[in-house]
Order: structure tokens, then sequence, then C-alpha cells
């Protein structure tokens, strides 16, 4: 062996192996002790929030909004049902109200409070803010359950509007299946008839469904 070899040898022994240690044990170190993350992914504006940093009851509230909020998207935001939101899909009041709570009402509400905690952490949960009967907490809480109550009123209409256009085509199917049953005489004109009842009314049942008006105004953007 070469002196130029022994001394490469010599360098990586006791110069690259121990520094590749010291590095690998640093990132171990610091991953293990980092603080744990939360991540709220139908709300990306929120960012990576420390979860010490929120109290046990926000976290519960934002897990529900962010489950709901995804669902609420899909239903409101693919109205040519592909499985995807693009431009092909047709935007409407509801589908933005959304938008504009996950996207910007929400972040801001949890960045105040965060902004409130980091000044005086349990001051922001048991003091009560001026002119009013509620601490920091109880005001952030206050936001999330009005977000809460109205995405479970956007559930709760869609799912009884797309229960209506079931019954409507049962409705129909069975008319249908009446009618080609009747005497053959008098099948024709029936049909024709029922024909353009039938599609008056499944026209209508089929469109994209509109929550009630009042239940969108209860927020205001």
């Amino acid at each position: 062996m070469t002196q130029i070899t022994a001394m490469l040898v010599m360098f990586v022994l006791y110069g690259v192996l121990p520094a590749a240690g010291l590095y690998l044990g640093y990132r171990g170190v610091k991953k293990v002790t980092a603080p744990k993350m939360l991540e709220y992914k139908a709300m990306p504006q929120l960012g990576y929030i420390p979860e010490k940093s929120l109290p046990e009851t926000v976290k519960n509230a934002l897990d529900q909004i962010n489950k709901k909020g995804e669902k609420l998207r899909v239903i409101y935001g693919d109205t040519n049902n592909d499985g995807k939101i693009d431009d092909r899909d047709t935007v409407n009041e509801t589908y933005i109200m959304i938008q504009n709570l996950m996207d910007k009402h929400i972040p801001q509400a949890v960045a105040d409070y965060r902004r409130l905690h980091d000044l005086d952490g349990a001051r922001a949960d048991t003091t009560k803010i001026k002119h009013s009967d509620v601490t920091g907490k109880e005001a952030l809480l206050e936001v999330l359950s009005t977000v809460n109550t109205q995405f479970d009123d956007l559930l709760d209409a869609s799912y009884h509007q797309d229960g209506q256009k079931l019954l409507v085509a049962n409705r129909y199917l069975q008319q249908r299946f009446d009618s080609s049953s009747s005497d053959p005489l008098d099948q024709r004109s029936t049909n024709s008839n029922a024909n353009e009842v039938n599609e008056e009314v499944i026209g209508k049942a089929i469109e994209n469904p509109t929550p009630d008006k009042t239940s969108i105004d209860k927020i205001k953007l």
C-alpha cells in the first residue's frame, strides 16, 4: 500500500465516516425531538401548525371541518360528475362560499387566535375579550362551530336532494312498466302522455342541487 493510498484510507476512516455519523445522528435527534405538526389537506392555507399550539377542542373542530369540506368541494365543485374539479365544471355560489371559508376565513381566524396564544397562552384561554363575554379560545370555537353547522346543513341538503332524484326515477320507471302491461290498444296514447309528464318531472329533478338561499346567507363572505 502506497503512502497516498494509506492517507486516503485514514481520511475516510477518521474524517468522512465520523462526520457522516455525526450528521445522521443530528438529523435523527432533530426528527425525534421536533414538535408534531398538524396538517389539514382540505385547508392548505393553514400550513403546518405545531400540535401543542392549539387546544384539543379546536383541533377536533378543525378535523371535522376538514373532512366535511373535502366532501362538499366534490359535491358542489364536480358538477359534471367526472371525478375531478376542473375548468369543465360549472362554478356556483355554494362552491365559491365553501372555497372562501376554507381558504380564507378559517385560516385567518386560526392565525388570529395563534397570535393571541403566542402573546400569552393562559390569557387567550381565560381572559374575556373587551366588550364581549368570550375568551380568545371561545371566540375561535364559535367561528368554527358556525362553519361546522353550515357544512352540516349543506351535506344534509345534498343528501335529501339526491334522495329525491332516486324517488322520482323509481316512480317514472314504475309508471313506464305499468303502461307497458296495459291494453295494447291504449298503450301508445298512454305512454305518450306519461312520457310528457315524466320527462318534465325528471328534467327538474336532475338539475344541480342548490341549497336554500337563507342557509347560504348565514355566513357573510
